[in-house]
């Protein structure tokens, strides 16, 4: 890629890995940024170069802490003043996501709110990556380009696994569409876990809708918090006869103490995606990166090129 075009890539602090990535993919140094931070937790954002009249594309997940989002959100606003061109958020994980409604009385709307923070700081574009929820594109005024882990899960799958044994999983109903996609990509049977809670991040009960007896399981899922879930569905199904169970997730969120819950549960692997840097040890975790599928999502915005073709499905 031409490094002379009009455009930058910056990237906030916690997501420098993949943004380093991601530049090394576009064939771009990655721009010159300074937080400064002080003795009381604050902080500050300054661009080290000029970025007047350039297209700005800043690489940040919004994951925990909420200093990553405060961080994106100076980012945007130093951008906006230092009168950049266009202002192009890259946020490969969207917190908050799972805030995308009233589920009961007198709660917020998280997503909303967090979109609204974006818009009003001055974002022009958003490029994302399997949100929890779709209906979150229309919290946002401007366009959304929500890109799909399964571009780098489906040639994993065809690569490691016969298709001849295996079996699509979904740990929850709300992830059926999901899981049903995987299903019809390679012609292969689907059956549904449907779990109850009794609060958030705890499993009350849990069925399997459907016969995993002598089948190679693969579940499928957009965030793993506390693992409770997906052991849970694994340990449930090698109870009913599954031969194995492996899991794909796009958002290794991996809240303590998920890493131990894994390494104990009868999942023999679970592959995220370094949307989130993955920290922790695990044997049985396995990462793919999808620098590239955002890096090719950039050079297509800045050469405005459709970026539908990238979804594989």
């Amino acid at each position: 890629m031409n490094t002379n075009r009009p455009f930058l890539v910056f990237s906030g602090t916690y997501s420098r890995y993949l943004a380093e990535k991601i530049c090394l993919s576009l064939n771009c140094p990655l721009g010159q940024m300074n937080v400064e931070r002080f003795a009381d937790g604050e902080f500050s954002v300054s661009y080290e170069e000029s970025i007047r009249g350039r297209d700005v594309f800043l690489v940040q997940s919004t994951c925990p802490p909420s200093d990553n989002l405060m961080e994106l959100l100076l980012m945007v606003d130093a951008a906006k003043r230092a009168s950049a061109h266009s202002i192009i958020a890259v946020i490969p994980y969207f917190g908050w996501a799972r805030q995308d409604r009233k589920d009961k009385p007198r709660v917020s709307i998280g997503a909303k709110l967090i979109a609204d923070l974006l818009s009003v700081a001055g974002l022009n574009r958003l490029i994302t990556m399997d949100l929890h929820a779709d209906q979150i594109q229309g919290f946002f005024n401007v366009p959304v380009d929500h890109l799909y882990a399964s571009t780098v899960f489906l040639p994993f799958i065809k690569s490691r696994f016969s298709l001849d044994n295996l079996m699509v999983a979904t740990p929850d109903v709300g992830g059926s569409k999901r899981a049903s996609n995987y299903s019809k990509y390679f012609q292969i049977p689907m059956v549904i876990c449907h779990k109850s809670r009794t609060k958030a991040n705890e499993v009350a009960d849990m069925k399997i809708i459907g016969d995993v007896k002598n089948r190679d399981i693969v579940l499928v899922d957009d965030i793993v918090d506390t693992a409770g879930t997906i052991t849970k569905a694994a340990d449930l199904m090698i109870l009913n006869g599954a031969k194995s169970v492996r899991a794909l997730a796009s958002h290794a969120v991996m809240s303590d103490p998920a890493s131990l819950c894994v390494d104990q549960s009868a999942l023999s692997e679970i592959i995220f995606t370094d949307s989130i840097p993955y920290t922790k040890k695990s044997e049985k975790v396995t990462v793919l990166s999808v620098a590239e599928m955002f890096a090719e999502a950039i050079r297509r915005v800045c050469h405005n090129e459709s970026i539908s073709s990238l979804y594989t499905m």
